[in-house]
C-alpha cells in the first residue's frame, strides 16, 4: 500500500510504503512500488514485516526503515528522510530483560472510524509456520498488560466508541508470556463495557483456545460480546498441516467449533484455506472441500499458495500454478454454493451501526453474531443499536428494516470524536491547539502517561501542533493498514 503526502516545510513528496497491507505477490507489488517512487524522486519510508524481516535486501538500500516495534517513532523518521538522511529503527522494545509489545496503548492516535476502537493486545506469536515470515519479523510472543488494555478500553468509551475489536497475530497465545490468559482479559473488559457497547474478538489459533473452551464459551454468551470468531483452520489434510508446521491436527479444529457451536448457539466461526501448499494432493485438497460443506462456514477467506522468499515452505516442492489456481477455483464455487443467511428472513434482531456501506447506499449494522445487516441511511441510526425486521439476504449480508414503534438505544456514554480528531488528548490540549492566536504561556498534556512540555511562544506551540497532527495521521494510517491484514 503507498501513500503520497505532501510535505510543505521542505516541498518534497513523502511516500509510507507498507509491506504488510499488499496480498501475494507481496514484494513483487511491494519492489514496484519503491521503484515508481524512486522514479518520480520522492523520499520513501518503508514499514512493515518485509523490510523488518529483510533490511539488507539491495533494492533496500539506502532507504528509511521503520521497524514494526517502532511505529510511534514514525514522526522522527519522516523528519530525517525529509532531510535527506536514511534512518533505520529496527530494534525491539525492552524492559528488564523482557521483551515488550509494539507501540504504547496510551500514546494519541486518529481513529479510522470513531466509533470502533482497534486494541492490539499482544505482537508476534509463538508457532513457526513455514509460509510465514511474521514470526521473523516480529519475534516471538509479547503481551501487553491487562490493566494497560483495560484502560485503553475505558478511554475509548469516554470518547464515544461503541465497538472494539481485539487484534494480535493470535488472540488465543495472549498472555503466556507475562503468566495470564485470554479470559482473563475477557472478563476484566467485559467489566467496563458499556450497555449496548459491543466487543469483537480477533484471529485465534486452534492450538491456544483448546484449553479455555469451557470459559470462551461464556464470554462469548455474553450480551457485550459479538458470538464470533475467527479460527484459521489452512487445510483439512494432517499431512499438509504438518508440513506447514501448524501445531494442531484437524480434529483439534473440530474439537473446537463443534464445542463452541453447541455451548454457543448460532455462533459465527470464520476460518482461512491455503490452497495448494507445496506437496498438497489432490485427495488432501479433497479433505479440505469436504471439511467447508460439512461446515458451511459464512465466512471464508481463501487464499492461493504463494512462497514468500526465505520461508521454509518456498524450498519446498512446489504445486504447478495451474493446478492452485485450478483448486482455488474450485473451492470458491463450493464456498458460493450455499446461502448462509435465507433462514433468518423474518427474524427480528437487535443491531448495531457503526459505518457506511461501500457504495454510500445503506449504513452497516452487526447482530449479536457478527452478522453483517443493512438497514436505510438514517443519520439518527448510526452509532445506535436499532430493532430491525431481516427482510432480504445475501451471501454476505442481510438487510433489515427498521421497526416502526421500536426505541433506538445509543451506548455511547460521550459523543463520539469528529472524524479525523485525535484520541487520547486533554481537554486542555484541545483548547490548545483551538486557540493559536493566545499569546500566553501554554501546559498542554500529550498523552495520558502525562509528560508535559511549556511552550512558551505561540509560534512554537503551533510548530508543536503541526508536527504532532502530521505524526498523528502518518501514525493512523499505517495502524489502520497493519490492522486491515490481522482481521
Amino acid at each position: 500500500m503507498v501513500i503520497g503526502i505532501k510535505e510543505n516545510a521542505s516541498d518534497a513528496d513523502l511516500w509510507l510504503l507498507n509491506s504488510c497491507t499488499v496480498k501475494n505477490p507481496a514484494e513483487d507489488h511491494f519492489r514496484n512500488s519503491i521503484k515508481k517512487a524512486q522514479e518520480e524522486n520522492k523520499k520513501i519510508v518503508l514499514a512493515g514485516c518485509v523490510p523488518q524481516a529483510q533490511p539488507r535486501q539491495d533494492y533496500l538500500k539506502g532507504l528509511s526503515i521503520i521497524g514494526v516495534q517502532q511505529i510511534d517513532r514514525v514522526v522522527e523518521v519522516v523528519e530525517e528522510t525529509i532531510k535527506g538522511h536514511s534512518v533505520r529503527l529496527l530494534g525491539q522494545k525492552k524492559d528488564n530483560g523482557r521483551r515488550l509489545g509494539g507501540a504504547r496503548l496510551d500514546l494519541p492516535k486518529i481513529r479510522k472510524n470513531p466509533l470502533i476502537e482497534i486494541i492490539s493486545i499482544n505482537t508476534g506469536c509463538l508457532n513457526a509456520c513455514t509460509y510465514c515470515k511474521t514470526k521473523h519479523a516480529r519475534g516471538n510472543l509479547a503481551s501487553y498488560p491487562i490493566d494497560e488494555l483495560v484502560d485503553r478500553a475505558k478511554q475509548s468509551f469516554q470518547e464515544g466508541v461503541c465497538e472494539i475489536w481485539l487484534t494480535s497475530e493470535d488472540t488465543g497465545a495472549y498472555g503466556r508470556d507475562i503468566g495470564t490468559n485470554l479470559p482473563t482479559l475477557l472478563w476484566k473488559l467485559v467489566e467496563v463495557i458499556p450497555e449496548g457497547a459491543m466487543l469483537r474478538l480477533g484471529m485465534t489459533n486452534p492450538p491456544y483456545i483448546l484449553e479455555h473452551l469451557e470459559e470462551m464459551a461464556k464470554i462469548l454468551n455474553h450480551p457485550r460480546v459479538y458470538a464470533f470468531l475467527h479460527i484459521p483452520v489452512q487445510s483439512a489434510s494432517d499431512s499438509v498441516l504438518m508440513e506447514m508446521k501448524r501445531e494442531y491436527c484437524v480434529a483439534d479444529f473440530k474439537r473446537v467449533v463443534d464445542f463452541l457451536k453447541e455451548k454457543v448457539p448460532g455462533i459465527t466461526i470464520a476460518t482461512d484455506i491455503i490452497c495448494g501448499f507445496p506437496g498438497e494432493t489432490d485427495q488432501d485438497f479433497q479433505e479440505t472441500v469436504k471439511l467447508v460443506e460439512e461446515y458451511k462456514f459464512p465466512s471464508l477467506f481463501i487464499n492461493q499458495f504463494y512462497p514468500r522468499p526465505g520461508t521454509p515452505a518456498a524450498k519446498m516442492e512446489q504445486v504447478p500454478a495451474q493446478v492452485k489456481k485450478q483448486r482455488t477455483k474450485d473451492l470458491s464455487r463450493v464456498f458460493h454454493s450455499y446461502s448462509p443467511y435465507n433462514h433468518k428472513i423474518g427474524e427480528r434482531q437487535q443491531v448495531l451501526v457503526t459505518e457506511e456501506s461501500f457504495d454510500s447506499k445503506f449504513y452497516v449494522a452487526h447482530n449479536q453474531f457478527y452478522e453483517q445487516v443493512l438497514v436505510p441511511k438514517n443519520p439518527a441510526f448510526m452509532g445506535k443499536m436499532v430493532e430491525v425486521d431481516i427482510c432480504e439476504s445475501g451471501k454476505h449480508f442481510m438487510k433489515g428494516q427498521p421497526v416502526s414503534d421500536a426505541k433506538v438505544y445509543t451506548p455511547s456514554i460521550s459523543k463520539p470524536l469528529a472524524k479525523g480528531e485525535v484520541s487520547g488528548l486533554t481537554k486542555d490540549f484541545r483548547n490548545g491547539l483551538g486557540s493559536s492566536g493566545s499569546h500566553t504561556s501554554a501546559a498542554s498534556q500529550c498523552d495520558s502517561a502525562s509528560s508535559r512540555m511549556v511552550l512558551p511562544m505561540p509560534r512554537l506551540y503551533q510548530d508543536c501542533a503541526l508536527r504532532m497532527s502530521v505524526g498523528l495521521a502518518l501514525l493512523a494510517l499505517l495502524f489502520a493498514f497493519f490492522v486491515k491484514v490481522y482481521n
